[in-house]
């Protein structure tokens, strides 16, 4: 039943926005490539149905998303490629940084971002979110046979890597909450990964999965067996875009429903392992 409600919804939604290349409300909707199909907007908060489904992502973050030979896979792209096929629409991956995947749907660049995106309450601010599809928690990665860290407390009097805009990224940035913490922000998790290993930082925090695909690269450092906190990741759309969201949310919620999820992560981490 979900499945065909969904199917129906995103049918109506195609007959309903067929013209979406004509004016509409007063707006002509922006050439093919500038905007993302199912997020082009009359009005604000208005989703358009037609042919692509746009997925802004950072493609360094197994399992999620990472790259083999010329092509992103990952968690994330099955599950953006099993809601595609759900919805009829043709899926087409944007690989940028973390900071401008988090900002290409607000931007109307992507319909959505996915990258293991934690929900935070500042991110609910300017952006909404999915129903949550799985959780991660959050490690300390440090070189092997490194004792100077052993708890959060230790942590935080060293410099500590994180991803540039992810959660570890915000809360420990936050001098509030943290005053005299030093935190180096980086792009790419793997550019962190050598700078531990060359002596230029003391630690990353990373969520769980990726710093296991970042160890098995990196036999010279380890993940030490504390937990810092657990993210909750969802799909991130444009702030208001309700009608995007009732599409997504009853396949997610199928997906999550029937093991799928869970099976799509055994095979990312067998094979980025």
């Amino acid at each position: 039943m979900k499945k065909l409600f969904t199917l129906l919804l995103a049918a109506a939604m195609v007959a309903s926005f067929a013209a979406c290349g004509q004016k509409e409300n007063g707006t002509t909707t922006p050439a093919e490539g500038n905007t993302p199909a199912a997020n082009t907007t009359g009005k604000e908060g208005e989703t358009k149905a037609s042919g692509k489904f746009i997925m802004a992502t950072e493609a360094g973050f197994a399992p999620y998303e990472y790259v083999e030979g010329d092509t992103i896979i990952g968690v994330d792209v099955d599950i953006a490629q099993y809601i595609a096929n759900e919805l009829n629409m043709e899926l087409e991956i944007m690989d940028v940084d973390f900071t401008n995947a988090l900002l290409a749907p607000q931007q109307n660049k992507a319909d959505f971002a996915a990258a293991g995106i934690s929900i935070t309450e500042e991110r609910k601010e300017s952006m909404d979110f999915t129903i949550e599809y799985a959780s991660s928690k959050q490690v300390i990665v440090v070189k092997k046979g490194d004792t100077s860290i052993t708890d959060e407390a230790t942590m935080i009097a060293k410099t500590v890597g994180v991803q540039q805009g992810t959660t570890a990224d915000l809360v420990y940035s936050d001098t509030e909450a943290y005053p005299g913490a030093t935190v180096q922000a980086y792009k790419k998790y793997l550019v962190a990964a050598d700078d531990l290993k060359n002596g230029k930082i003391d630690c990353i925090v990373m969520d769980e999965l990726p710093a296991q695909m970042i160890i098995e690269q990196n036999q010279d450092l380890e993940i030490l067996d504390v937990e810092l906190f657990t993210d909750k990741y969802a799909f991130a759309v444009k702030k208001g875009n309700q009608e995007l969201l009732d599409m997504i949310n009853p396949i997610l919620q199928e997906l999550v429903d029937s093991g799928k999820i869970e099976e799509f992560t055994k095979k990312h981490m067998e094979n980025a392992m």
